[in-house]
């Protein structure tokens, strides 16, 4: 009886065993689920699609490999407008939203009620939608009613057509865009901020270290985790931009804030060429990969980690 007993307990161990190898990848399963559905599908779904021509008036696809690629690249010219765009949008938001979130990060460290007010204050915006954001400045920057003309005015300053010139349209949207998203990146190099050890900065204040070397040498090194963290985030991002045109310009004056994401779009939903618009996204995403591969290549080895 015993043998019999001391034999199903090892059965009972060996399943326990078995099934605690299982556990882990039942843990992952939704996860591994939802990315297969939403992301690797419509991933690989789009470069099937970016080789036939297709539209959504007529279902049936005709294989045309490459042509789209090199009609969207070497024949057609507004793709590379827009790219240049996306191109000049991405470098000014990504440079800017750095640097100014590090610089309010840096104000608000210091405790106080003005520090903690502004810190809500610069938050505020990024829980608002961007399409009402954009709706918003739109308004603040219209020609003839709009608030900041007003400003302009009052002052005896020139007004400017800020969403009617292509001089300064796109100026305007990284405007919003950095406005928009600076509260988020500005609390997470404040978190940072507050992590780093308090010691580092006793022994500099001992050695009398000036406020300026202390900050390159010290803080922006112990930030850099979180600063490669934004460079990447962000420039994808910005990349992929598209409520913001699409409320505030509409891709104009003429085609000075057409961005990639924008002229997708237009080609999908309005031209309804799926092919050139999914060639283009084939493009968009391939650039993604690069650039995100050139950042690991060439500044991981730059990034302290305590």
């Amino acid at each position: 009886m015993k043998r019999k007993e001391k034999q199903q307990f090892v059965e009972h161990r060996l399943g326990e065993r078995r099934l605690s190898r299982f556990i882990p990848y039942l843990m992952v399963a939704p996860a591994m689920v939802f990315l297969l559905v939403f992301v690797f599908y419509p991933m690989l779904n789009l470069l099937y699609l970016s080789f036939f021509e297709y539209n959504l008036v007529n279902p049936k696809k005709k294989f045309v490999g490459f042509e789209n690629f090199r009609n969207i690249l070497f024949v057609k010219t507004d793709f590379r407008a827009c790219f240049y765009n996306t191109a000049i949008y991405t470098v000014s938001v990504v440079i800017l939203l750095i640097l100014f979130a590090v610089m309010v990060a840096v104000w608000c460290k210091d405790k106080g009620w003005l520090n903690d007010f502004a810190t809500t204050a610069f938050f505020t915006p990024h829980i608002i939608a961007m399409i009402s954001c954009g709706m918003i400045w739109a308004w603040l920057m219209d020609e003839n009613a709009g608030v900041l003309n007003a400003v302009l005015s009052f002052f005896h300053l020139p007004t400017l057509r800020w969403l009617n010139s292509s001089k300064t349209a796109m100026l305007s949207v990284v405007i919003v865009s950095v406005w928009k998203s600076l509260g988020y990146y500005s609390l997470i190099v404040l978190s940072a901020l507050e992590a780093i050890p308090a010691e580092i900065y006793e022994a500099a204040a001992l050695d009398n270290t000036p406020k300026r070397r202390e900050f390159f040498k010290i803080t922006l090194p112990m930030l850099s985790p979180q600063l490669f963290f934004l460079l990447i985030t962000i420039t994808i991002n910005s990349f992929k931009v598209f409520d913001t045109i699409r409320v505030m310009t509409n891709g104009g004056p003429g085609s000075s804030t057409d961005v990639i994401s924008f002229y997708i779009y237009r080609y999908a939903f309005i031209h309804f060429r799926i092919g050139i618009a999914s060639a283009s996204g084939v493009v968009l995403m391939l650039v993604l990969i690069i650039l995100t591969a050139v950042y690991f290549k060439g500044l991981s080895k730059k990034v302290y980690y305590q």
